[in-house]
């Protein structure tokens, strides 16, 4: 569905992912790995438009997107859940899933929107709530919600866990099946392994910018080295610590 060729992007002058060869199968869930500063954050602003891609191309189902804008991409069936959720505070559930859906038709915005609340049964509880008012774990399914609002392919979803109860982290994790069920493809960044490698049916790895592993979900999870890196057992030193 997605493929990255020889891609690099940054901020400026500064590179923060250089030659990286990546593909997100269609509706399978991606797991971006690596640790802090590994450029796993500007991979997929870059995929959404919001950093600027200094090589390369970014290709979905067999598109060049990369010279569009944000909203373009969005348009052409790829959302983002960003790091820290970003709803807006002061707007209500429901009005937070209407923005979601701008890009769509009103009559496909309203069948799009039970179909949300549906897989977060929390919003529909609290959909007349200011959304700042809403507990860490239900403000990032309102976050995912609205994602889904413009009816995405693929769902970009940048430190799921951060800061939730691992209830909450439980059900989000669910939702992200679900959507896989769908045939709505999930790329994913985050930070705890542990919860990415269990429901991942692709990996890839990025140390220091680089793409340092790259394989199925299930080799994955049985790869020694894979695992010792993430937990701090062994080092990470590019791809002499991680089997190619």
């Amino acid at each position: 569905m997605l493929e990255l060729a020889d891609f690099a992007c940054g901020y400026g002058l500064v590179q923060a992912v250089e030659e990286l060869d990546m593909t997100v199968p269609a509706g399978k869930i991606t797991a971006l790995l690596g640790p802090n500063g590994a450029g796993k954050t500007s991979t997929i602003l870059a995929i959404a438009g919001h950093v600027e891609v200094q090589r390369g191309r970014v290709m979905f189902e067999n598109e060049d997107l990369t010279r569009l804008a944000p909203a373009e991409r969005t348009r052409r069936g790829i959302a983002l859940v960003p790091e820290g959720r970003r709803i807006f505070p002061d707007l209500t559930v429901a009005e937070n899933l209407i923005v979601g859906g701008y890009t769509q038709p009103v009559a496909d915005a309203q069948h799009t929107q039970e179909s949300v609340l549906a897989l977060f049964p929390r919003l529909r509880d609290r959909y007349r709530q200011r959304a700042g008012l809403l507990s860490g774990g239900e403000q990032q399914m309102l976050a995912i919600g609205r994602a889904l609002m413009a009816r995405p392919r693929l769902l970009m979803i940048d430190e799921l866990s951060l800061g939730l109860m691992p209830a909450m982290v439980d059900l989000c994790v669910q939702a992200l099946l679900d959507l896989k069920q769908r045939n709505i493809a999930v790329l994913l960044v985050e930070q705890n392994t542990h919860r990415a490698l269990a429901v991942a049916d692709h990996v890839v790895v990025l140390v220091s910018g680089r793409k340092a592993y790259e394989a199925g979900g299930e080799q994955a999870r049985q790869d020694p080295a894979l695992v010792d890196s993430f937990l701090g057992l062994s080092s990470v030193d590019g791809s002499e610590s991680l089997k190619q």
